[in-house]
């Protein structure tokens, strides 16, 4: 009889094999229209985690889901609707993006210590009708902030989707 092998959790390597150059720039930084979506991912212990990789899906400006091929080569693709930031060592992440017309932004967290990827989303502040603690704050210079707790009093709400 042969004993299974334990389970291998999703990280942390992502800093080495997964980041590119512009990953987090879905519009051009600064670029007329463009929005900075920001926070930091902290642990159940409320310290910063300075290991995890954000990715995040969304819409465009008028509601319209892209579906552009290549979205890891953007360069002249235009709007890809994706994008992909590692943390830094405090903790941060952030993209550069328009604020979706479907008035939030589809979230996947992949960090250490997790056995699988977790799922939320972030609402924009005017949306209506969004689920406590998923609103993101916005910033006097009009940036938009989430921070993702991933346990303790503060979690963030994760969805869960039914394996097939």
């Amino acid at each position: 009889m042969t004993e299974a092998t334990p389970g291998q959790t999703v990280g942390p390597f992502f800093h080495h094999a997964l980041a590119f150059p512009g990953d987090s720039e879905l519009m051009p930084f600064g670029s007329a229209g463009s929005v900075v979506l920001h926070g930091y991912v902290f642990d159940g212990a409320g310290d910063p985690v300075p290991d995890a990789m954000i990715e995040i899906r969304q819409s465009d400006a008028s509601g319209v889901v892209p579906s552009v091929g290549g979205s890891l080569r953007r360069r002249g693709a235009g709007f890809t609707g994706w994008g992909r930031c590692c943390t830094d060592s405090a903790g941060h992440y952030w993209f550069s993006t328009v604020e979706p017309g479907l008035p939030f932004f589809a979230v996947t967290v992949f960090a250490r210590g997790l056995l699988d990827r977790l799922f939320t989303r972030i609402y924009l502040p005017e949306a209506s009708g969004a689920v406590d603690g998923l609103v993101a704050a916005r910033e006097d210079d009009g940036r938009l902030r989430f921070d993702i707790h991933l346990q303790g009093p503060s979690e963030t709400v994760f969805f869960k989707f039914p394996r097939t």
